[in-house]
């Protein structure tokens, strides 16, 4: 949730502290194996259940024990054996997951981050090995979407020479060290039908308004001129908020439009400062964020224009803001001086400072045009406006029970400052530097 300024909240049931289920070492041969009964799929689902709680337990001399007889690639036989359930193993873990409300994207990336880029991969398979048991399913749009996107990262992997594949011993032992991670993730809220679920809900809305959006930030990312880009997404801004205008409008009187939620990556270095830059994008947009900091996610939650457009500009000030940090970085470094951390974090502060006053006055103005516009017609848009406030802060209440607060970090480096602050004059709010996180 997002708190008094300069703080953080996180929520207080931490969903890290999870209990870790005993599991027996796998130095032993399983006794069954020794009646000679036991066909080979068994021994191998006997070994990988003795794997993985010497993996959950840290008992690496079990792991090793029960790793030597998967890793054998002497009987191939055995080894696609071994390879099948292993496999088999994974997915199992992956719809384990879609229970907790991970999406497939979110996935994948958590594997990633936490055991790296082989890992990642390797989760990538078991998603889509997952969807393929079962390929009739309803899916949400964002879900196919997501889909769609891993099967083209992995088919431009297959085409593309990289670094030497682990060796079966390595592959294997990181298979069930992924295993161990899947399992024990952590539930999240959920934004979207799992698999197989309900009806589908509609996804990005294809506005004519929000495609003249995205065109608008695409230049903004690619202009070498301050000027241009500053002008580019104030203009997005605008329009944006006219948009939420213009949907507001159309829904007063009837039902008002269900809240929506998406995750967001919020990658390290400066997590703090960029999931602040997100704060300002939403609440100039008559949004709610939420940081999950464990996860590097940050829930954006509003009506669902509005939330596809805090999706649009966020990801573009993020683009902007790490191009305009390395030029900056680079001037400073010919000049001399050493473009150290807290320069960096500095930049990142101001950069979501600076943003936060442009936004709130860009999209200020336009309501204040457009209520004076539709003023003429007798018609207030103050309660509209309101009405929406409460919607997103009670669908907030009701996704997040109890959120707790911590200070975000000041700057540090006046230089870093500065900088930031330059750099930032291509957009529009006043930072309130408040993260509402779990």
């Amino acid at each position: 949730m997002w708190a008094p300024p300069g703080t953080v909240s996180f929520c207080a049931d931490d969903p890290f502290r999870r209990s870790r289920p005993s599991a027996r070492g796998g130095g032993a041969t399983p006794r069954s194996w020794q009646t000679g009964r036991v066909s080979e799929a068994e021994k191998a689902s006997e070994l990988i259940g003795s794997a993985v709680g010497a993996v959950r337990d840290d008992d690496e001399a079990g792991v090793d024990a029960a790793l030597a007889p998967l890793a054998d690639s002497s009987r191939p036989d055995w080894a696609r054996t071994v390879d099948r359930a292993l496999l088999s193993l994974l997915a199992s873990h992956v719809a384990h997951a879609w229970r907790r409300n991970w999406q497939p994207a979110e996935l994948v990336r958590h594997a990633g981050r936490e055991l790296g880029a082989d890992a990642e991969r390797m989760c990538a398979d078991a998603v889509l090995a997952e969807r393929g048991e079962r390929p009739g399913a309803a899916l949400d749009p964002r879900w196919r979407e997501q889909l769609r996107a891993l099967e083209a990262e992995a088919a431009e992997g297959a085409d593309r020479p990289g670094a030497a594949p682990p060796t079966r011993f390595e592959a294997v032992e990181l298979t069930l060290r992924l295993a161990v991670l899947l399992e024990a993730v952590p539930p999240l809220q959920r934004l979207c039908p799992r698999p197989g679920e309900e009806a589908p809900v509609a996804g990005p809305s294809g506005s004519p308004k929000l495609d003249r959006v995205r065109a608008l930030l695409a230049k903004a990312e690619s202009t070498e001129f301050p000027d241009e880009a500053e002008a580019l997404t104030a203009r997005a801004q605008a329009m944006m908020a006219r948009h939420s205008i213009d949907e507001a409008l159309l829904t007063a009187g009837g039902p008002a439009p269900e809240t929506v939620g998406v995750r967001l990556p919020v990658d390290s270095p400066y997590d703090d400062h960029k999931a602040t830059l997100l704060n300002v994008v939403a609440e100039a947009n008559h949004c709610r964020a939420v940081w999950h900091q464990e996860l590097g996610l940050c829930t954006v939650i509003g009506r669902p224009a509005d939330v596809e457009g805090v999706e649009l500009l966020a990801a573009s000030l993020l683009a902007q803001a790490a191009s305009a940090m390395v030029a900056t970085g680079a001037r400073r470094e010919r000049a001399g001086r050493s473009n150290r951390k807290a320069f960096r974090a500095s930049f990142w502060a101001a950069f979501a400072d600076r943003i936060g006053e442009r936004l709130e006055r860009s999209a200020q103005e336009a309501e204040r045009e457009a209520a004076a516009e539709h003023a003429a017609e007798g018609r207030d848009l103050v309660p509209l406006f309101a009405a929406r406030e409460r919607e997103v802060d009670a669908a907030v209440d009701r996704m997040f029970e109890e959120l707790t607060y911590s200070r975000v970090r000041g700057p540090a480096d006046l230089d870093g400052w500065n900088a930031g602050r330059e750099a930032a004059d291509d957009a529009a709010l006043r930072a309130r530097e408040r993260i509402r996180g779990v």
